[in-house]
Parts: C-alpha cells; sequence; structure tokens
C-alpha cells in the first residue's frame, strides 16, 4: 500500500520538474525503483491470498487484466491529451495509483503479529547477508526450480528485451515502415495480447502447467521468428500477433509454477534477488546488441538474437516435460 501511495505522490510532483530534463530522469527513476519494491511484495501476499487449486485460474485473469491496460491505457491517454493536456494524465496516473493503495490497504494484514526487532531492522548489512545466504540455499537446494526460472528469464524477459531494443530501428530501416504502420504493428501486438488472455483464461484449467510455460516460450519465439525474417508489414504483423497472442499462456504457467514451489515466507527475497541479476542480464544482453548492429547488419543482430532465444526455448520446453520432473508441475511444494 505505501508503494503504491508514494508512487502516486511522486508522479504527481512530476510536472513541477517539466522544464528539467535531468529532474524528470530522477524522478521516473525512483518510481520504477518503488516499483521494482513493490513487484516482489506484491506476488508473496497474493500466493497467500489465493488458494493453491485456484492460482492457474487467478493467474490467468491477471494475465488479461495487464494485457488489457496495454491498450486500455494509451487509448485512455489519448483521450485525456484531447480533452485536457498531457499534465491532466499524469496527475490522473498518479490519482489512480494512490486510490489502488487505499483499495490495497483493505486487504487482510497478513503480517499481523509480526514482530521486527530492532537490532535486526538496524543492522541492514546483516538482514541483505542473511538474505543473500537464504536465495543462494534456495537456489542451490531447488536447482530445477532456479534452472527454469533462469531459462525462462532468459528467453521472455533477458533476450526479449534485447531484441525488442531494436524493434523501432528494425521497423523503419529494414522493413522500411512508415510511422503509422509501425504504429498499427504495435496495435496488432496489443490486440494479440488481449485475445490470448482471453482465450487463455477460457481453457487453463484444462491445460497443464508444464506446457504453458515451455510450449507458450516456444510459440512466443515462433512469433519472433516469424517477424526477424518478414520482408514486409504483413509478415511482420503476423509475427506480432503470433508473439503476443502466446505471452499470457507463457505468463500463466510461470507464475503458477513460481507460487507452487517458492515458499511465500521468503518470495519477496526470492524476487528481490532473481529481479536484480535479470535487471543486470537485460542490460548486459541489451548493450551486446547495440554492439552488434555496428559489425553486423540490423536483420542478422535479430536474428541471432532470436535464433538463441528458440533454442533456449526449446531447452526449456524439453526440461518442462520431462516424466522425472513431473511431480513439479502436479503440487504446490511450497505449501504442503
Amino acid at each position: 500500500m505505501g508503494l503504491d501511495l508514494f508512487r502516486g505522490m511522486v508522479i504527481g510532483f512530476l510536472p513541477l520538474f517539466a522544464t528539467s530534463i535531468p529532474l524528470v530522469y530522477v524522478t521516473v527513476l525512483i518510481v520504477n525503483m518503488a516499483a521494482s519494491m513493490s513487484e516482489p511484495a506484491s506476488m508473496a501476499s497474493m500466493t497467500k491470498l489465493i488458494p493453491p487449486k485456484k492460482r492457474k485460474q487467478f493467474n490467468s485473469i491477471h494475465s488479461f487484466v495487464t494485457s488489457g491496460a496495454f491498450l486500455v491505457g494509451p487509448a485512455v491517454a489519448g483521450i485525456l491529451f484531447f480533452i485536457g493536456s498531457p499534465i491532466l494524465a499524469i496527475y490522473i496516473n498518479g490519482f489512480a495509483l494512490i486510490i489502488a493503495g487505499l483499495i490495497t490497504w483493505l486487504l487482510p494484514d497478513l503480517e499481523k503479529g509480526k514482530i521486527v526487532s530492532e537490532q535486526e531492522n538496524a543492522n541492514t548489512i546483516g538482514v541483505l547477508r542473511k538474505d543473500w545466504q537464504a536465495v543462494l540455499t534456495f537456489s542451490l537446494t531447488n536447482r530445477y526450480i532456479f534452472a527454469i526460472y533462469f531459462l525462462f528469464s532468459s528467453v521472455m524477459m533477458v533476450l526479449a528485451s534485447a531484441v525488442d531494443s531494436l524493434e523501432a530501428a528494425f521497423a523503419k530501416q529494414v522493413l522500411f515502415l512508415s510511422d503509422s504502420e509501425y504504429g498499427f504493428l504495435v496495435t496488432i501486438a496489443g490486440t494479440g495480447i488481449i485475445i490470448g488472455a482471453s482465450i487463455n483464461t477460457l481453457i487453463v484449467q484444462k491445460l497443464k502447467t508444464s506446457l504453458l510455460i515451455g510450449g507458450g516460450a516456444v510459440f512466443v519465439t515462433i512469433g519472433y521468428i516469424v517477424y526477424a525474417f518478414s520482408t514486409n508489414f504483413l509478415i511482420a504483423g503476423i509475427g506480432f500477433f503470433i508473439l503476443a497472442f502466446f505471452i499470457s499462456f507463457a505468463n500463466t504457467g510461470f507464475l503458477t509454477f513460481y507460487q507452487h514451489h517458492v515458499p511465500s515466507e521468503i518470495m519477496g527475497r526470492i524476487g528481490s534477488f532473481y529481479n536484480l541479476l535479470e535487471a543486470i542480464l537485460i542490460i548486459v544482453a541489451t548493450g551486446f546488441m547495440g554492439v552488434a548492429t555496428l559489425f553486423l547488419s540490423i536483420r542478422l543482430t535479430v536474428s541471432l538474437g532470436v535464433f538463441l532465444m528458440f533454442v533456449l526455448s526449446v531447452v526449456l520446453l524439453g526440461a518442462s516435460v520431462l516424466p522425472s520432473r513431473r511431480r513439479f508441475f502436479q503440487s504446490p511444494i511450497a505449501d504442503q
């Protein structure tokens, strides 16, 4: 709750810094830092609040709602620009976060009765060291869970972010798309996300978690492959639709797997440190892709990145459907 309120108030101050680009960047950095802190905590709270048998269905609905924001958000912003100004949109965005924080306050208090000693609270370095040890111990003890997390993150976050960093350049300099065509391409992706998330919500209970993770990731990379080897707007649009359509399936499977096998007591710490590692890898991969374009063509660079995505997604699919690992997709170990 507190982080949402904080982000809402910080965003509310953003128009005051509109004349200073450095201050705008600092403000955005602070907002994103708060979001990074909020995400692991909210994941742990959702895991505790949602019964294990209902998590897959909940995750599919959650994916549908967040996916819908991909189109609804820009559409609402456009309406606000039309009837008001960008500053009005910023204020409403901040106000919405404050409302979200107040709604979160109505949820059950999961930490009620939990006391943190002053000594533990004051010794920040000691707490961080203890957290690192807990994360390392969990990762070494549960190597298969870490492997699935690493493979999924590498495909869906690290390499996808690196390839996406060249998306605009690829569309403009390789496919020679106009600004309007590129904008419509993004709209196709948003439509694919919403349609895929809608269908996923209806059939998710009939699909195995292992297939959602592995199969979803493979089909997402197939969409990237179609896009990487496209020669015109139509083929690129098909690729965008395919990859966007299956994102919800992959994310639903991964979230369900993660919630089932990471104890909620340490989920916040696990998520925070894994996200830190993921962020570092995204920076490295994105930088590598940028440097590669200095020596290779944009199409070849994107194709190599997509090829690596496909290889890792196939490995992820194979690791997910191994008969010897079937038990990991049948019972929520973290809740036993």
